[in-house]
């Protein structure tokens, strides 16, 4: 662990960081240069408003977003998708009509996504670090 990666909140000091991928609904092409650069700009802004960094966002195959989001561990995993999903959507449907068009039902995300913690540290150093820890007495 290095001392780059840690924040310091009020209550703790941390270093939370999730890998989220999620799709559009039926895998459809429709995440063309326009829409991608205004959505980096919608999802960036929702990151400032909710309080959490996007250290790394891009779009794959013009069908699914890759972000790398770090977190107050206040803030729930599932809340930051709910947030980043709900609020792009509804953005990029107002502003690119053609989009509801194009989406059954006008849904524009799958319902599912794909969530990974990611740390500086491997699982099994932690567990040799804990199962070295001298016992109290």
């Amino acid at each position: 662990m290095t001392k780059d990666n840690l924040i310091h909140a009020r209550t703790c000091v941390y270093n939370v960081n999730y890998h989220f991928v999620w799709s559009v609904k039926y895998r459809h092409k429709l995440l063309n240069e326009r829409i991608e650069k205004r959505l980096k700009e919608i999802c960036s802004e929702i990151a400032k408003d909710k309080e959490f960094i996007i250290r790394e966002f891009e779009v794959g195959e013009q069908d699914h977003v890759h972000v790398f989001v770090s977190a107050h561990p206040k803030i729930a995993p599932s809340y930051i998708v709910k947030m980043l999903k709900g609020i792009t959507a509804r953005k990029l449907f107002i502003e690119f009509p053609e989009l509801k068009r194009k989406c059954w039902k006008g849904h524009l995300w799958n319902s599912s996504f794909y969530i990974e913690t990611i740390g500086s540290i491997s699982e099994e150093v932690i567990r040799q670090y804990i199962q070295k820890q001298q016992k109290g007495g």
